[in-house]
């Protein structure tokens, strides 16, 4: 069965001097500032698109490599995942590098690779990203 979620922006004003708030309303685990400063400069407590599809596609990934591993017979530990997503003002996001660090007791560090590309090329955001560059950065600790 098909899953929606939903978020609500409103924004006020011009681009550059305006403002607005975000919700996550499916969750209702909260609303948060945006701004064209929070996004193309300094964050100062607010939040930017880029960043809500960073902490999207860091739990997408994790929960896909994690889910890759216990089906290959390997469950891991932990799996920590950090995602930068580059936003250039004029051009949009040009890049998005995933870091990823796990445990995974059993598993060679080649074995552990091939499942962190898979997960990378898989999981159901990189799929929807595939109009930017995905880079990623994968250590079995």
């Amino acid at each position: 069965m098909a899953t929606i979620r939903t978020a609500n922006a409103h924004w006020e004003g011009p681009l550059l001097s305006g403002k607005g708030k975000v919700s996550l309303d499916s969750s209702k685990a909260g609303t948060f500032d945006v701004t064209w400063a929070s996004r193309a400069e300094q964050p100062e407590g607010r939040t930017s698109p880029e960043e809500l599809i960073a902490a999207a596609h860091s739990t997408c990934y994790s929960m896909a490599l994690s889910h890759g591993l216990a089906q290959a017979g390997t469950p891991p530990e932990t799996v920590d995942t950090k995602a930068d997503v580059t936003f250039q003002p004029g051009e949009g996001i040009t890049g998005i590098h995933l870091t990823v660090r796990a445990t995974v007791p059993g598993l060679s560090a080649a074995d552990f690779e091939r499942a962190a590309q898979d997960a990378k090329s898989n999981c159901p955001v990189s799929k929807a990203l595939t109009g930017t560059t995905i880079t990623l950065d994968a250590t079995l600790v």
